[in-house]
């Protein structure tokens, strides 16, 4: 899908959003935010029960300000939500809802498909008590991006993809740039391998959905925020260092590595 080619569905739930409205009395409440876009949604649900006594989404609303995205997503996942039980809706994942709507561009797959995540802080705020509020902050610069000198070590210390052999970074100090859920998730497998990775994401927060979110905050990975990555160094085809542009300070550094990660790169 072209970067700028939206569905007919996603078309038509932009246009014709279902569900749309808040729950007065819900039983559970979620609020997502991603700071980097600013889109912002809750999701509202009414827990009923199933003839097998089985807790299901009985109702559900939403409230959504952002882009066309960002309310089809939203309206999608009520529809697909709606009188599933609780464990079958909070499985429901970004892709899922992507897939429903015959596919997003992949810089709104990344920075406006939120809608599942706002379901799954609603059910966990009914279920648990936790705060309604949470934020999701994904790089929204997926689209055309320059990273000095990064051709260069392509195969030999830089991939674009997940190498099938993770034996190759034992024990290597990794930098894994955030370009999505898979690519954070990516991130905390390594862990397994070695315990000097490093992601790098513009981001405010810990980034990615709620799974994955919670799976960092576990790990030993260590986040650097509001950053990105602007070039790789070294010598005889070897990483040895990449530039670090810090955002907020709006300063440059060098950090030592030894692999850098990048999916889905399109320089």
């Amino acid at each position: 899908m072209k970067s700028t080619q939206y569905s007919d569905k996603v078309l038509d739930h932009f246009k014709n959003p279902r569900n749309v409205g808040e729950i007065e009395d819900a039983d559970g409440i979620g609020q997502v935010g991603n700071p980097v876009c600013g889109d912002l949604m809750w999701i509202y649900i009414k827990v009923g029960k199933n003839d097998a006594g089985e807790e299901i989404i009985d109702d559900i609303k939403f409230k959504t300000f952002g882009c066309g995205s960002a309310v089809s997503t939203s309206s999608m996942v009520t529809e697909m939500a709606k009188g599933m039980t609780l464990d079958e809706a909070y499985k429901i994942t970004r892709q899922d809802v992507a897939d429903e709507l015959d596919g997003l561009p992949p810089i709104k797959m990344h920075c406006s498909n939120l809608a599942a995540d706002a379901l799954q802080a609603a059910i966990d705020n009914y279920r648990l008590g936790t705060n309604p509020e949470i934020e999701v902050a994904t790089s929204c610069q997926l689209g055309v991006r320059v990273i000095l000198g990064i051709e260069k070590f392509f195969g030999t210390g830089v991939y674009d993809h997940i190498p099938a052999d993770l034996e190759e970074l034992r024990e290597k100090r990794v930098l894994v740039v955030d370009s999505g859920d898979e690519s954070l998730a990516f991130a905390v497998k390594l862990t397994e391998y070695t315990g000097r990775v490093i992601v790098v994401t513009s981001a405010k927060s810990i980034p990615g959905n709620v799974e994955v979110r919670k799976e960092l905050k576990r790990s030993e990975v260590k986040i650097i925020h509001e950053s990105e990555l602007i070039e790789v160094k070294g010598e005889l085809d070897e990483v040895e260092k990449v530039v670090i542009h810090d955002n907020d300070e709006d300063e440059n550094y060098d950090l030592f590595v030894d692999v850098v990660i990048v999916l889905d790169y399109r320089g």
